[in-house]
């Protein structure tokens, strides 16, 4: 991987410019979605696992679009719907990996959790991949950098704990900046793997 995660930032930046309406409220949007749907009582929690991976999709969709200078657009967000099986299927087997390996400890479960980081930016890419190829492809794209994705988040704790003496404002452009740069670093990763 060439690039380092301080440019990576600085290109999410760059993307932004100018642009940071559409990012904000989308990234909005998509948190309250999230944010409200366990809180509804019986069926909240089966709710947010059912949407929760088409709408992960769909931001990644969005975040794709943004970070590549295309026409990105709050429907997008909604796109993830189109291959429902598929973005919910990747969505439970994740979690399942996850929660199995953070049984052995939290560590273990964090390692997971960016192993599997890239695989909806891969399924937006392929949405023909299954959802357990995606995931697949995520492990090996992400063989030797989970720390430098550890490291690019690392990176945005100064801004964090000032969103923080804004009581929450600033996280309206510090989360869109978060996923702008994770975009940035997915596309560097794919880029290194086709050289």
């Amino acid at each position: 991987m060439k690039t380092s995660n301080a440019v990576l930032m600085q290109m999410a930046l760059e993307s932004l410019k100018g642009n940071w309406g559409i990012a904000i409220g989308t990234s909005f949007l998509y948190a309250v979605i999230v944010g409200v749907t366990p809180l509804g009582p019986v069926v909240g929690p089966v709710a947010a696992i059912i949407i929760g991976g088409p709408l992960l999709l769909g931001y990644s969709i969005f975040l794709l679009s943004y970070s590549r200078g295309e026409n990105a657009e709050l429907s997008q967000l909604f796109k993830g719907f189109n291959w429902f099986g598929k973005s919910l299927g990747a969505y439970l087997l994740m979690t399942i990996y996850v929660f199995l390996w953070s049984l052995l400890l939290i560590i273990p479960g964090i390692v997971a959790a960016f192993k599997y980081a890239m695989t909806f930016f891969i399924l937006a890419d392929d949405p023909t991949l299954s959802a357990d190829m995606a995931l697949k492809k995520s492990k090996e794209m992400m063989y030797g950098y989970k720390w430098k994705l550890f490291f690019l988040g690392l990176r945005f704790i100064g801004w964090f704990l000032l969103c923080i003496l804004t009581l929450g404002i600033g996280f309206l452009w510090l989360i869109p900046y978060i996923n702008v740069s994770s975009a940035k670093f997915y596309e560097d990763l794919k880029s290194d793997m086709l050289v």
